[in-house]
């Protein structure tokens, strides 16, 4: 009888209580217990999880490595899927090992590739991978430069830091003046041009954006599971656009990802993301680890969180073809209990998750989750 397996997920996004489901309800059959850490106690992974621990708070790279090794060590981790402090834990990858406990992560080349998205964008477009023009931007005068260029080539101009994820800084250059209009309604990602330049002018610190145009839809986010051979085993394409989802396996989108992947070397899941540019379709951003929306692939008859895990084992997976692609789709709000808390409240708090809807079959109704059906 084959031993359970013990993972953990470190201050993972709430969507990942999905990548956990899946792992409990692997093919195999094989038993699997979950730990979870996280700096927020009403994250849903905590509750989610089979053990689960509140993370110290204000460490140091070094200190938070130290940390995830006592993690490992004490809890008997066997495949660890690290987030935060990611670059400095798959630098340690033979400590960990020493401990018993596989990182699933690339490799430090792969993981400093892709923290910048200037370096980013050069090492891809080395290997024939198209990317959108782009500015690094630093000062006033540069943005104001970068902007006026992408509009004489007929762009709308954006910008985002040149390290980051999840949208966080993303904003779109309007010249349009501050009115009332921008306060009508949800707040957007549009911010006017002489109001930018006003706060670079008066900060006190230097900014790291890149500018570039904005990027048209549909955007396709094609989930790569690598393996330690730099072969990819699986390549699927989530489509976005505007509410509609669905699944693409078109080569314009997934040659230019085993490309990446393949080349770079990331190892086990990353998501790579492309959007249009004019009628060409450019990369957009790579993530080296899990997506979010990973879990929406089960609507494709696989279930990708634990093949990653058995190739962090050491468990050959061979080349995954997915039985089907799946209906569109649209992704809406549903509640997950959270873990009990040591004051009164006056209700149980619930923390929203996106979840993936079925178009045609309805989804289960469990005391951990509920989810209504929504047809496109």
């Amino acid at each position: 009888m084959l031993s359970r397996v013990r993972v953990w997920l470190n201050r993972t996004y709430a969507e990942n209580v999905f990548f956990m489901d899946q792992l409990r309800r692997n093919p195999s059959d094989r038993a699997v217990e979950i730990h979870a850490t996280h700096g927020d106690p009403d994250s849903p992974v905590l509750a989610a999880a089979d053990t689960a621990e509140l993370e110290p708070e204000g460490l140091s790279p070094a200190a938070y490595v130290e940390f995830a090794l006592d993690q490992c060590q004490r809890r008997g981790i066997d495949v660890f899927v690290p987030r935060l402090h990611q670059a400095a834990i798959v630098a340690h990858r033979a400590d960990f090992a020493a401990v018993g406990t596989a990182l699933l992560a690339p490799p430090p080349e792969g993981v400093a590739v892709f923290h910048d998205k200037v370096v980013a964008y050069e090492a891809v477009q080395a290997i024939g991978v198209p990317v959108p023009p782009w500015w690094r931007v630093r000062t006033a005068d540069e943005l104001v430069t970068a902007v006026e260029q992408l509009e004489a080539d007929g762009h709308k101009a954006c910008f985002k830091p040149a390290s980051g994820a999840g949208g966080v800084g993303f904003r779109v250059i309007t010249r349009a003046p501050f009115s009332l209009a921008q306060l009508n309604g949800f707040p957007g990602p549009y911010v006017s041009l002489d109001m930018v330049v006003e706060a670079l002018q008066q900060a006190d610190e230097q900014v790291d954006w890149l500018v570039m145009p904005r990027l048209e839809q549909p955007e396709v986010s094609v989930d790569t599971l690598t393996g330690t051979d730099n072969r990819v085993r699986l390549a699927i394409g989530r489509t976005k656009n505007g509410r509609r989802r669905g699944f693409t396996q078109h080569e314009q989108w997934l040659e230019p990802a085993r490309l990446i992947a393949e080349g770079f070397g990331l190892h086990y899941l990353s998501n790579i993301q492309f959007r249009m540019l004019g009628d060409r379709p450019v990369l957009m951003d790579v993530n080296t680890r899990p997506a979010g929306g990973l879990h929406q692939l089960s609507l494709c008859g696989v279930n990708v969180p634990w093949a990653a895990v058995q190739l962090a084992l050491g468990e050959e997976t061979g080349v995954i073809e997915p039985p089907f692609l799946g209906q569109d789709y649209t992704v809406v709000s549903g509640p997950r209990q959270l873990r009990p808390v040591s004051v009164p409240v006056p209700r149980q708090r619930v923390e929203e998750v996106e979840q993936p809807l079925l178009p045609s079959v309805p989804a289960p109704v469990a005391p951990m989750e509920a989810a209504q059906v929504l047809p496109l």
